[in-house]
């Protein structure tokens, strides 16, 4: 496996654990917000205001980690192609370099 694959594959693995963990703390963020609109619920408190509170911080907290998941995907595309770009120059030396050696 060459260099660049092993790199590539590397950025693969990275960007698959950003993505895992943004999905990981979104929901511990999600539960922990959660916990006070939980317990004025228990209490008797919850009216339709604290629905919409809740509903709102639920989507918010959301909207924050599909960002970073949707960057994550941005940078790892343009990291590929980054990639692509160096196969290709690096075939485009090769070939110029075979003709040079031909009499």
């Amino acid at each position: 496996m060459s260099t660049l694959l092993r790199i590539e594959a590397i950025k693969d693995l990275i960007q698959e654990a950003v993505d895992q963990g943004a999905t990981t703390v979104e929901q511990i963020h999600k539960t922990i917000a959660d916990m006070p609109f939980t317990v004025l619920e228990q209490r008797g408190l919850f009216d339709d205001a604290t629905t919409s509170v809740r509903d709102t911080t639920q989507r918010t907290i959301g909207s924050v980690y599909d960002a970073i998941r949707r960057i994550n995907r941005e940078i790892g595309g343009l990291a590929s192609h980054v990639f692509e770009a160096i196969e290709d120059q690096a075939t485009v030396q090769r070939a110029l370099d075979d003709d040079d050696e031909k009499p």
